[in-house]
């Protein structure tokens, strides 16, 4: 962290650009606050439902905040720059497909425990001054990424300190705008850089606080639409195939595992994004299924597809390339109208 952020220049803020679900944006919450508090200027951008820290939107974006210094949370490693020419940090515990050109980086992959994003991001923070009262964010990003299991000290002193019911609830409050129709991480990310613990959180009567509710509510009723799909089975592949808008794929995958356990899950969501498929991959089968993905890999997938955990991928493909690759894995009657 004291190398970056001696790389960085000292005019422009320190753009902190991360993903949307609850590790991230509990990341950026942790690296805003602990910036802001050493008396830097620092300023959080979030890749929301259909961007990418590599695409051009992206790269306008922060060059508009003429930044001082970049760090990129919870999106994955890769060759290539986000924002060519300007100093980077990556944070980031996923299975990285490159090694970033002209940038420092800083992964929890491999590690045994592995540590989310966000556990990363707090002991960095270490580096700024004592970070202990943002200790729940670094909580509420074990929990939202399902490393409760994981035992690390960090989870449990947060736990006896702010309550382990609390941090729970919170976290699923954090996580329930990304996964709406909207995806409107913004609330949650609000709440993340001005409250106090979890309960102001959970408890809170204001409009972001409002605003997660409601969503959690969507994201509840869409749930129950998704649980009652059945699954198409070929081989050792069990698909459920999903047409809404929220990003329920993940939490409907996630449920088969524990009911399929001698298959691969995918989880399928056409009505994600247009022109799309956007899927969860999971098994209880211990298979590395980003290799499985990489050996089935079909033509037209780009840098969306196969990224993330090898317990735990997915991606999204257009509709082209998802019909080849359902046919490839004998679920030809999943193939969709282009």
């Amino acid at each position: 962290m004291t190398d970056a952020l001696d790389g960085f220049g000292r005019v422009g803020p320190v753009v902190v650009l991360s993903h949307f679900d609850a590790d991230g944006l509990a990341a950026a919450a942790i690296l805003v606050r602990a910036l802001r508090g050493a008396g830097r200027v620092a300023e959080p951008v979030v890749i929301g439902k259909t961007g990418s820290p590599w695409d051009a939107d992206t790269r306008s974006r922060l060059s508009t905040l003429a930044p001082a210094g970049l760090i990129v949370a919870d999106l994955g490693t890769r060759a290539e720059p986000v924002l060519p020419g300007c100093p980077t940090l990556v944070i980031d515990h996923h299975v990285p497909t490159g090694t970033p050109e002209d940038a420092v980086t800083i992964s929890g992959n491999g590690l045994d425990p592995e540590p989310t994003t966000a556990l990363l991001a707090w002991w960095a923070a270490e580096a700024l001054g004592d970070p202990s009262d943002l200790l729940w964010l670094a909580a509420i990003g074990l929990i939202g990424d399902m490393a409760e299991e994981s035992r690390f000290p960090e989870l449990a002193a947060a736990q006896a300190r702010w309550g382990k019911t609390a941090l729970r609830d919170a976290t699923a409050l954090i996580n329930a705008p990304r996964r709406t129709a909207l995806a409107d991480a913004g609330p949650a990310l609000r709440l993340l850089l001005r409250a106090d613990g979890p309960k102001a959180i959970t408890k809170g009567d204001d409009a972001d606080t409002a605003a997660l509710h409601a969503a959690k509510a969507e994201v509840r009723a869409a749930m129950d639409a998704g649980k009652r799909v059945a699954p198409l089975v070929a081989g050792d592949v069990a698909l459920i195939a999903l047409d809404t808008p929220c990003q329920i794929h993940p939490l409907i995958a996630q449920q088969w595992r524990s009911r399929l356990k001698d298959k691969i899950v995918i989880a399928a969501n056409r009505g994600y994004r247009p022109g799309w498929v956007h899927f969860a991959a999971r098994s209880a089968t211990g298979r590395d299924l980003i290799a499985f993905l990489a050996d089935h890999r079909p033509d037209g997938a780009d840098g969306r597809y196969g990224n993330g955990h090898a317990q735990a991928t997915g991606g999204a493909l257009p509709v082209a390339a998802w019909n080849r690759f359902v046919a490839a894995l004998g679920l030809p009657q999943a193939r969709l109208d282009s």
